[in-house]
């Protein structure tokens, strides 16, 4: 009865011991949390590229559109909030299909802004996706990190295993040298 015992106990010891040991490795491993796309668009060459884009003629007029749009329907909000209790149902009514009608117009507005910074924002991450690969090996080597996982893979890091800002330098430092 001992012997069983004592050989069940030495099972469980070893189960225990097999679960843990993947543990201590991974424990021993290295990790990194890395925001490419942060990283890329944090950079001296992306937020001139992105400048570039908001000076142009069509981004401009569409910015000025957004601002005033977003002007004339705070300032109707703020009316019809004020003078929705003496207000007749018709002028409710007008002023809600106004104010809706400025809503619409005004998302419009904004998926354009926000179209042409997606279309610039993709052109640089394409263009810099060489250079990118190049210092996160560097980082990876220097650092000798074992794994490396994308943010938004990551459902929580604490700050110091993000190497973006570092990456983010590099390239930086990358971009100013001549090439």
């Amino acid at each position: 009865m001992r012997r069983k015992n004592v050989s069940r106990l030495l099972k469980v010891a070893l189960v225990a011991f097999a679960l843990y040991l993947p543990a201590l490795t991974w424990a021993e491993a290295k990790v990194a949390v890395v925001d490419v796309q942060g990283a890329i668009l944090n950079t001296d060459f992306a937020q001139q590229r992105i400048s570039e884009v908001r000076d142009q003629g069509d981004y401009k007029k569409n910015k000025a559109e957004y601002d005033r749009l977003k002007s004339e329907g705070e300032a109707l909000l703020k009316t019809y909030q004020k003078d929705a209790a003496i207000m007749s149902a018709e002028q409710k009514a007008a002023s809600q299909q106004k104010l809706t009608s400025m809503q619409e117009d005004l998302d419009h507005v904004t998926g354009k802004l926000q179209q042409a910074e997606q279309v610039a924002g993709q052109a640089l991450l394409q263009e810099m996706a060489p250079k990118v690969q190049e210092v996160l090996r560097e980082i990876i080597e220097a650092d000798g990190i074992d794994v490396l996982l994308q943010r938004q893979s990551v459902i929580h890091a604490e700050p110091e295993y993000s190497i973006t800002v570092k990456v983010t330098d590099k390239l930086n430092q990358q971009m100013a040298q001549p090439q």
